[in-house]
């Protein structure tokens, strides 16, 4: 039984690892312009290509930020499920995403519009502050309601709120800007540089280490409060550090490519299921890697269905996750009937 369990977990991974590198050759290689297998090894030689700008300044900068961005959502929702003991909560549904995307538009609007120039680590502050902002209204209502149902409903009411503010915002936008964060309020991975794939590189990998290190409180806090205290885990620390953790995860997304609905919740189940097991130090790092290949998957599509014209990354990542939501309301049903 242990060795077909650990036989599972080392196919999982390899399976994952295997599309992550599939994936991104796709999205490389398949586009309004195709770009062949032996042309990318040509060109990673040092040799000249034909479509080099191509690939090296608008493709290869997008797939990276897919893949590093997509498995931070990805691990954000896990985190969040951990956290609320609710396997429909992710970032989208309750609000966080929302309050960032918020707190970036009053940035872009009123700072850009006045000729400053902006950085991604200023983007990324802002939308911490209003993941924060978000996160705090639904801890507040978390501690007055009895049923998670609840709690979800109001995080959607929140992030409603938080739209319609920033609605308000672009009122306010010169028509320049409008477009801007009209492209930008839909979710795409579009125009990332190398520039922009440095930074969320760095911050991501700071915040999946400090999520990995927690892996083992984590593993305790599954199993209820009362063990974990009894196995010296400090419960309040260790919930501060879910929250600030899934909301800095949060921040980095909507900062570099805007507000992306499912993913968070979707990919988690996806991965245990595929795991069989949700014991943190596994969980951890595929779902991470999960989220990779589903934003992965999901920008090919947005990019190639309709070709020249591009769909927004959430239309297409609503069309895979809300089926997967849907399954798991129905079966939490079943289960308590």
């Amino acid at each position: 039984m242990r060795h077909s369990r650990k036989m599972r977990y080392i196919a999982t991974f390899f399976l994952l690892g295997i599309s992550i590198l599939l994936f991104v050759v796709l999205n490389v290689c398949i586009g309004t312009v195709a770009i062949s297998l032996r042309q990318i090894v040509a060109s990673a030689r040092g040799q000249e290509i034909e479509n080099s700008r191509i690939l090296w300044d608008i493709r290869m900068p997008r797939a990276l930020a897919a893949m590093i961005l997509g498995g931070a959502l990805a691990l954000a929702g896990y985190l969040l499920q951990t956290f609320f003991h609710n396997p429909i909560a992710g970032p989208f549904v309750l609000g966080i995403s929302s309050g960032a995307k918020m707190m970036v538009a009053l940035i872009m609007v009123f700072f850009m519009g006045n000729a400053f120039k902006v950085s991604s680590e200023a983007l990324i502050t802002a939308a911490f502050i209003g993941a924060m902002i978000s996160m705090g209204f639904v801890l507040m209502i978390s501690r007055r309601v009895s049923h998670m149902s609840m709690l979800v409903v109001s995080g959607v009411m929140i992030g409603y709120i938080c739209s319609a503010v920033t609605e308000l915002v672009v009122t306010f936008a010169d028509d320049a800007e409008i477009v801007n964060l009209h492209n930008w309020s839909r979710g795409s991975f579009s125009g990332m540089t190398w520039d922009n794939v440095a930074v969320m590189a760095g911050v991501i990998s700071v915040a999946f280490a400090a999520v990995f290190w927690l892996s083992k409180p984590l593993s305790a806090y599954q199993q209820g409060d009362a063990y974990a205290e009894n196995l010296g885990v400090n419960i309040r620390l260790l919930r501060v550090s879910l929250v600030v953790l899934s909301s800095f995860l949060s921040a980095c997304i909507v900062a570099f490519a805007g507000p992306i609905s499912f993913v968070g919740i979707a990919v988690p189940h996806l991965v245990k299921s595929l795991l069989g097991t949700a014991k943190p130090i596994l969980m951890i790092p595929a779902c991470f890697l999960g989220g990779s290949v589903f934003c992965l998957f999901c920008d090919l599509l947005a990019r190639t269905m309709f070709a020249p014209a591009e769909l927004s990354i959430s239309t297409v990542t609503a069309v895979f996750g809300a089926p997967v939501v849907l399954w798991i309301m129905i079966r939490r049903g079943r289960e308590k009937t």
